[in-house]
This record gives C-alpha cells, sequence and structure tokens, in this order.
C-alpha cells in the first residue's frame, strides 16, 4: 500500500526523503510526491509513475527545506494522475494518507457546501479541508488534528504539515502502521521500519487511535481522546537487512534463489538438527485444543491450506481455514478453548488483523506467522512464530511462502508430538526431512532453470493457463496460477485435479497448456487420471513430477520437469520452485515489471 516518510531535520529532506520512498517501492504505488516548508511557505512536487519522474520533477524545480513529509501512491479514490497524487494541500496544509476515509462523501459535501474546492477526487483531501477550517475557526494546530480526527472514520495513517509551523510534523494512526524514529537532533516517520533503517534503529510505533506532534527533539504522543501516552522505544533490526538485487535482474530473481538459505535460518530457529526433534516454544498449547482457526490473504492463505493438510493429517487436529476478507465477517462459532493462526509476511494486512481481533475478542488464543516481526499483528498476537525470510521487496512472494510453509510444518509436527498422535520415530523422520530440504532447494534450483526458460516462452505466447494438483498440491497449484496472473497477467487457474470434470475441463483445446503438479505420492494415479482426460482433449500438458513420477508416466508431455523424490511434508516447498521460476520467466520473456506489477501492492493495510 501507500508508503509515508516524514523528516525534521537540520539540513535539506527532499532527497533523504525520496531515497526513503524507494525503499517503500517494494509495497507498490503509481503516484509520488513531497512537502516541504521553505522559508515560511509549503511548496509541494507530484508526478505520476515511477519515483524516477518525481526526482527529475526535483532537479527543475528543488526543493530545500529541512523539514519535509513524502509519499508513493496506490490509487483508491481517483485515477492515478498528478492531480490526484499526495501530498494534498490548501491554505496552508499539506496531509499525505494510506488508508480509506469511509465517510468522505458526507464530508465533501458538508465542506463544498461552506464553500471548500476540491482539485482531486480522492477521499484524503476532505482531510486538509477539514484542518484548514479548523484553523481559520481559530483552533490551533493540535486542536485542529484532534477536532479532525473526530470527524473522519475510517483507516488512515496521516502525516501533515502546517505552513505557519516550519518545526513540527503531526501525524495520526488508526489501521495502517505508522512508526516514529528517533535521530540525534532529528526526527523521522515512516510506514514502516524498512523506511526509516537507514536514518535510526530507535523505533516507537504508534497505536491504533494516537496521534502526534514531532518536532527534532522527540515527539509527543496522545491517544485518541486527546491524553498524552508513552509508547515504548524499541530497537529495530530492520537496517540489518536492507536491500538489494545482488547480481540478478530483479528482486523476485533475488529472493527466489535465497530459498536454500532463508528456510535453513527459518527451520534453524524451531529444530533441534542434532536431536531431530522441534524445539517449539509457544503459548499455545496444541495438545488441549479442539481445533485450530487460520486465516490470511493471498499467497499467505495458500500456505495456510498446505498446512491445514498437515494439522490434520499429522496431528489429527480440526482446522478450519478462510481468507480473512471473509473470515472477519462469517461471525464463526469459534469454542474460546480454540487457538488460531494468522499468516502474514508484513504482519500489517488489515483483514487479517481484524481477524486476529474478531478471534482474540472471543477469548482464542492466537498465534502470529509473520516475516516481520515488530509488525501489529506480531505485537497483539498472543504468541509469535517469525518465518525469518529477510525483508520480500518483490510483489509476488516466494521466498516469505516457503519460509511460511517450512515454520508451518514444524508447528504440524510439534503439535503432533504435544498430542501424541505421532511416535517419536515418525517425529525424527519428518524432522530430518525438514533438515534436508534447503540443500535439495539448492540443488533443484541450480538444475532446472534451463528447461524452466525454454518452457517459459512458449508459455508467454498463450492466454491462459490451468494448473491441476491434488492432497497439498492443490493449494500449489492456485499457488502456481496466482504467481503467473500476478507477475505476467496471463490468465489461470488452479484447481483440484478432481474437479477437473466439473467444469474446467470444457476450457481445454489445443491451445490450452495444463500444468499438473504431481510427485508420486499417495495422490499420483489419481492425478495421471486426471490428466490424460486432458490430455485426450488437446491440452498441452506439463508435467511436474519427481525422478518415481516421471518412471510411472507413460503419457506424452509437451515438457515434463522432474524433481529429486522427496517425503511428501517437503514436497510442497520444492514443488514450488518450479512454479515460481516459470511464472518469474515467462514474466521476463514478456517485459513485464516483474518485481512491482501493475494494480498490486506489497502490503494491503487497508480493507
Amino acid at each position: 500500500m501507500c508508503g509515508i516518510v516524514g523528516i525534521v531535520g537540520h539540513q535539506p529532506v527532499s532527497d533523504r526523503l525520496v531515497d526513503a520512498l524507494k525503499r517503500l517501492e517494494y509495497r507498490g504505488y503509481d503516484s509520488a510526491g513531497v512537502a516541504t516548508i521553505t522559508e515560511g511557505s509549503l511548496h509541494c512536487r507530484r508526478a505520476k509513475g515511477k519515483l524516477i519522474n518525481l526526482e527529475t520533477r526535483l532537479k527543475e524545480e528543488p526543493l530545500s527545506g529541512t523539514i519535509g513529509i513524502a509519499h508513493t501512491r496506490w490509487a483508491t479514490h481517483g485515477a492515478p494522475t498528478e492531480r490526484n497524487a499526495h501530498p494534498h494541500f490548501t491554505d496552508g496544509v499539506a496531509v499525505v494518507h494510506n488508508g480509506i476515509i469511509e465517510n468522505f462523501a458526507e464530508l465533501k459535501d458538508e465542506l463544498a457546501a461552506a464553500g471548500a474546492e476540491f482539485q482531486t477526487d480522492t477521499d484524503t483531501e476532505v482531510v486538509v479541508h477539514l484542518l484548514a477550517r479548523h484553523r481559520r475557526e481559530g483552533m490551533g494546530r493540535g486542536e485542529a488534528m484532534h477536532a479532525m480526527l473526530k470527524r473522519v472514520r475510517g483507516a488512515y495513517a496521516l502525516a501533515i504539515l502546517f505552513e505557519d509551523d516550519p518545526s513540527t510534523i503531526m501525524a495520526a494512526r488508526n489501521g495502517p502502521p505508522l512508526a516514529i524514529g528517533h535521530g540525534d537532533g532529528e526526527m523521522f516517520l515512516g510506514s514502516d521500519a524498512m523506511a526509516l533503517a537507514p536514518f535510526t534503529n530507535a523505533i516507537t510505533y504508534l497505536v491504533d487511535g494516537d496521534w502526534a506532534v514531532i518536532g527534532k527533539a522527540g515527539a509527543d504522543i496522545f491517544d485518541f481522546d486527546g491524553y498524552p501516552v508513552e509508547r515504548p522505544r524499541q530497537t529495530s533490526t530492520a537496517g540489518a537487512y536492507l536491500a538489494n538485487k545482488g547480481n540478478r535482474r530483479h528482486f523476485m530473481e533475488k529472493e527466489i534463489y535465497e530459498q536454500p538459505e532463508v528456510i535453513a535460518r527459518a527451520l534453524g530457529h524451531y529444530i533441534n538438527f542434532e536431536g531431530n526433534r522441534v524445539d517449539t516454544v509457544s503459548s499455545i498449547d496444541f495438545a488441549s485444543i479442539p481445533s485450530l482457526a487460520i486465516s490470511a490473504c493471498g499467497t499467505a492463505y495458500l500456505a495456510g491450506l498446505i498446512a491445514k493438510y498437515w494439522f490434520e493429517r499429522y496431528a489429527r487436529l480440526p482446522v478450519e481455514i478462510d481468507v480473512a476478507s471473509e473470515f472477519r465477517y462469517r461471525e464463526i462459532p469459534l469454542p474460546p478453548e480454540s487457538a488460531a493462526l494468522f499468516i502474514s509476511q508484513s504482519g500489517e494486512t488489515a483483514d487479517t488483523l481484524a481477524s486476529l481481533r474478531y478471534c482474540k475478542g472471543r477469548g482464542l488464543k492466537t498465534g502470529a506467522v509473520v516475516n516481520a516481526r515488530e509488525s501489529t499483528i506480531a505485537r497483539e498476537a498472543d504468541a509469535v512464530f517469525p518465518i525469518l525470510a529477510g525483508p520480500e521487496i518483490g510483489v509476488a512472494s516466494t521466498k516469505a511462502f516457503t519460509c511460511q510453509l517450512a515454520v508451518l510444518a514444524t508447528l504440524a509436527i510439534g503439535a503432533a508430538k504435544d498430542r501424541g498422535t505421532l511416535t517419536e520415530y515418525e517425529v525424527k523422520a519428518l524432522v530430518r526431512s525438514l533438515a534436508e530440504m534447503p540443500g535439495v532447494m539448492g540443488r533443484v534450483l541450480n538444475s532446472i532453470q534451463p528447461d524452466i526458460e525454454l518452457l517459459s516462452r512458449e508459455l508467454s505466447k498463450c492466454h491462459g493457463v490451468l494448473y491441476l494438483g491434488r492432497g497439498t498440491s492443490f493449494p500449489l497449484a492456485m499457488e502456481g496460477a496466482l504467481k503467473l496472473k500476478e507477475i505476467s497477467y496471463i490468465h489461470a487457474e488452479g484447481y483440484a485435479a478432481g474437479e477437473l470434470k466439473h467444469g474446467p475441463i470444457a476450457l481445454i483445446d489445443e491451445n490450452m497448456p495444463v500444468i499438473v503438479i504431481a510427485p508420486h505420492d499417495r495422490f499420483f494415479n489419481k492425478t495421471v487420471s486426471n490428466m490424460e482426460e486432458a490430455a485426450a482433449r488437446g491440452g498441452r500438458i506439463i508435467l511436474i513430477t519427481d525422478e518415481n513420477g516421471a518412471a510411472a508416466s507413460k503419457l506424452d508431455t509437451m515438457h515434463t520437469i522432474v524433481l529429486p523424490a522427496v517425503d511428501e511434508i517437503i514436497a510442497p516447498m520444492i514443488f514450488s520452485l518450479p512454479i515460481q521460476l516459470l511464472a518469474y520467466h515467462t514474466a521476463v520473456s514478456m517485459g513485464k515489471d516483474v518485481d512491482q506489477p501493475r494494480n498490486l501492492a506489497k502490503s494491503v493495510t487497508v480493507e
């Protein structure tokens, strides 16, 4: 989602603001802008498209102020144009905003009737006009800020400059994250710790309802009712993970090839390699809970769907799972003695956070499977299970997905051990398989790329692709389809192979590639039958299988990708690699913007 940065400094800030925005590019955006106060006057520069356009504008029309706010916008209300880009400003007030003002229409009507002239199509502009009106009514800056917050409803992270105060940024949070950074004689504001990492590792996170007045010497924080509050200062680790592409063409490619290393790190946090045992310590007592709920969005939801198979098979623990945008509204009758897991790379996903709060409100123990241990979901959950993937910059998730799977697999094995549904020997065998996984992943990545690149050139000519799988390969088929459509814009669907005859078979002809994910497991023969049905109707079969599956299959295929034979519990992680590379190389061959695909945001912090 949108990115926010602010600096109260002692030297010109526009270049540093733009550099900080670059570290938020991974969130996705369609326009950008900067506002500073220079010699007592408020000045703004905005541009549609990439940050290079804003940089060009600033070279032509520099800003020299020592205080400023900046923004990358992901359009919600109003087209992605320069006119709608943030900051919005009027009558000596400038605002940047991440979120949605839900009652903007009624506020806009009220303000327009009183004479306000709106220059944009956005919901955010009502914030600017409310503040300007309160100042004209004689309110001080803090009083106007508080009065504005009492009027707006919805989700917001706000950074505000008042022209008559060249030493202060005001900020507010309700939903989307916002962090204050503490420097030496200067202060910072950012959507996340990554944006602030080059400036400081001393971070204070605002909580929902907070608003703050930030000056060079520090920040005064108030709750929604205007009472002063203290929020803890934390040491952020984001600076250790400042990301670059190294010698790779894209962040996505780099992150695909980082997977053996980051999964080894994640597994080392949860298992004892020497003793082949799981060492998960948690406030969730898996032995005593009658059921488990899982909720997430996008790729994280598909990781949860795979985990459902593991928890139910190994731990005999019933799992209720749904995408968070549905979960939060279904009013699920969950018993309070149950537990719930919430999966989110960013730890800020709005619907997932709302689902967590729904479960906490009903007395359930909650766990967060997150990449950002300083995130809101991590802070509000009873237990945190970090995936330790490091920063994932590419919008299409790769290493975060497989690290989520690795952590969820260890949790399922730990739950099985605690519940007595697996013997000690069985637990050790599964842990040994997990321990072997990074090495297997490295060998696969080194061996399959040439074939994948050739195959991707064929896929790039297609208008639609069907993915099929059974068992844990079914959600993996959905993940493969999601990856392809996200970055290549080719329409793709993932189906349970057994559902082929219930609709999708009507799409199959000689122009339709059918990617079948079929490790040689207990579902293999059934999946091969579905594959033969597709082939009989002219489908161009791309089989992703293992050495045993390749030997057992007698069907002519358009292409067969052969992976090592591995235990069922690690197959989803190993088989993720070819579907990630297929999507990546297809998008590259089509000339797409792989790391920042159109219309997508890395972190969806509003509903």
